[in-house]
């Protein structure tokens, strides 16, 4: 939506009014996979960032190593939306192959910024066209041929910049902390943005209505992605083991991990305090994360949807040996190999209940990054406090991309390790049952390997097992223990984040998302209040199991629409196994599955469709 001011411009003897968009599009940055564009398009994120603008930034890239087309879109939103929206207004298009397809996409009146010899002119007489000389200017200015695809980014830099209005000291800022500790890199850099920006500045006329004016809606917030975020939030935690298998888009949240660990969990002397194993394969990673949750470590692993299938037999060994651990897992788009690069929520039904037999998992759905922090330090209480694998479901857009939040607050309540005997303890009781409900919340007591008593020891057992971790196949024992656990997951509703209560006021209708969603579905909201003139209801689902909340929301509504990334509607499918019969009939789906994040205005028109506007 375009601000109200008109502003009168002047080009050729002519007068027109330009509706001015102020601080509200999408950028779009068309190259190829390994050129070397993700510092230009950091620095143009940030530098819109640092003149107050709530900005958001993602990132659409192949999964081969180069070569192939790569997007690169940044979202200006005065209102603060930082959804993907459907299309973008501005285009810099550097990738021959899908030059055309990416100027037809634009809509009427957008802008294209591309190389002069594309002649995109010709496909579109409906948009501002820039042709720039880009392979002229960087040559210019680069004298070796190696370093010139990646300096041809900071010219694109400089003349967005100019023609956008970015202000041009913000832009050097952003250059000089990429490339803080490199003088002579930072000069070549800024100097192909100035060759840009003076290009432009000198050859093109503005007609673009489109332009960045400074605000003061970033003050105090950070840009952070949703797996440095895990990171943090697990080393607050009190993380010492890490095992993990390379995977997409998981690995650089054990990167950011690591490099924390290196950081802060290291002695006086330079002794690491943490074990970090790359291990042979998913299989083994969570077999050494249960190990070291056995032994008495916080530990954790980080995956995706491929890993999570390979993990099915370790998770319900920890499920039924009841041992902690914790299992981040950043969806992509399946199944099989699939599309390892875009985003999904296709993997909450196969979490949920992730092994043989039956078996019912904790899962935490972290909807920011801020949730990525905090539900990463909480997911380590659970998995002790209630002696089970806890699975922490973030997904590619969450966690590979830049978003704009609060800072992080740092964790005021002390950890809680659970249910654990010491030595006092076992002499003071003269036993124990290791598997034996003595305080009603279906949670056995636990001891540690080490621990110096006589009575500390017990087996760990996979196979059948009485309440004092005996080996046994009797019906009623057996019954007995699958009827704890299953009590065990029942109070975890209590335990795990409750609900968000987004908007829930006295409409008919009501909507249920998780994660990600969370971004198109507000902005959806307000879509539909605007151009339908209807209010309805949100809540954002939080954690599995369902707390009671969600029970009285459906209850209380007439239709509620459930929103989510994937094909069989999974959360509506937990829902249905949640919620009393005659409940289950107010629910409809509305779906998101090409691997692109999801955006309001699909919601917004299949709601519509759907309610019959």
């Amino acid at each position: 939506m375009a601000t109200g001011d008109l502003a009168l411009g002047q080009e050729q003897g002519e007068i027109s009014a330009i509706l001015r968009v102020v601080n509200n599009f999408s950028i779009n940055v068309a190259t190829v996979n390994g050129s070397g564009s993700q510092s230009a398009n950091s620095v143009l994120l940030k530098s819109i960032f640092g003149m107050g603008v709530p900005v958001s930034g993602k990132n659409l890239f192949p999964s081969n190593i180069a070569g192939l087309p790569t997007w690169y879109t940044i979202r200006a939103s005065k209102d603060g939306y930082v959804a993907r929206k459907r299309s973008s207004e501005v285009l810099v298009a550097l990738n021959p192959e899908t030059a055309r397809e990416d100027v037809l996409a634009l809509p009427p009146g957008g802008v294209a910024i591309y190389e002069e010899n594309l002649n995109l002119k010709q496909y579109r007489d409906d948009v501002v066209c820039y042709p720039v000389p880009f392979d002229k200017l960087t040559a210019a200015i680069c004298l070796e041929a190696k370093l010139r695809k990646l300096v041809k980014n900071m010219v694109y830099v400089g003349v967005v910049s100019q023609l956008l209005d970015i202000d041009l000291n913000e832009i050097e800022k952003s250059v000089h902390k990429q490339f803080a500790k490199k003088q002579k890199v930072f000069d070549l850099n800024f100097g192909a943005v100035k060759a840009g920006y003076d290009y432009a500045k000198s050859t093109f006329t503005k007609q673009a209505p489109f332009h960045i004016e400074r605000m003061n809606q970033t003050a105090g917030k950070i840009i952070v992605d949703g797996n440095a975020a895990c990171g943090m939030g697990a080393v607050f935690a009190g993380v010492t083991v890490v095992a993990w298998y390379p995977i997409t888009p998981s690995t650089s949240l054990i990167e950011a991990t690591t490099d924390l660990l290196k950081k802060f969990r290291v002695t006086p002397e330079g002794k690491a305090t943490f074990a970090v194993v790359q291990a042979e394969d998913e299989l083994a990673a969570i077999g050494m994360v249960l190990g070291a949750g056995w032994a008495g470590a916080r530990s954790m692993t980080s995956t995706s949807g491929p890993g999570i299938s390979l993990m099915s037999e370790f998770a319900g060994l920890g499920y039924y040996a009841e041992i902690p651990g914790v299992i981040f897992d950043v969806q992509r788009s399946g199944p099989a190999t699939g599309m390892p690069t875009r985003t999904q929520q296709a993997d909450l039904l196969s979490t949920a209940f992730l092994s043989h037999g039956d078996t019912k998992h904790i899962v935490l759905l972290p909807g920011s990054v801020k949730e990525c922090f905090e539900f990463g330090y909480a997911a380590f209480d659970l998995a002790e406090r209630l002696q089970t694998p806890v699975f922490v479901l973030s997904d590619l857009d969450l966690g590979m991309n830049n978003w704009m939040t609060d800072p992080f607050v740092y964790p005021d309540k002390p950890q809680d390790r659970g249910k654990v005997l010491t030595a006092e303890d076992l002499e003071r009781l003269g036993s124990f049952a290791r598997y034996r409900d003595v305080d009603g919340d279906a949670i056995g007591w636990r001891t540690l390997p080490g621990t110096n008593h006589p009575k500390a020891a017990y087996f760990t057992r996979g196979s059948g097992h009485n309440d004092a971790a005996g080996y046994t196949e009797r019906p009623d024992e057996y019954q007995a223990v699958m009827e704890r656990l299953a009590r065990k997951f029942e109070g975890a509703r209590k335990l795990v984040p409750a609900p968000a209560a987004v908007k829930d006021g006295a409409s008919k209708i009501g909507f249920l998302a998780f994660g990600s969603t969370d971004f198109a579905l507000r902005e959806s909201l307000d879509q539909i209040r605007d151009e339908y003139k209807k209010n309805v209801d949100y809540m954002r689902i939080r954690a599995y199991p369902f707390a009671h909340e969600i029970h009285d929301f459906v209850a209380s509504h007439e239709r509620v629409y459930v929103v989510e990334q994937n094909r069989d509607a999974q959360l509506l499918s937990l829902l249905k196994l949640d919620l009393p019969s005659d409940q289950v009939v107010k629910l409809r789906s509305i779906l998101h599955y090409n691997g692109l994040p999801i955006d309001a205005r699909s919601i917004t028109e299949e709601f519509a469709t759907k309610e019959g506007l």
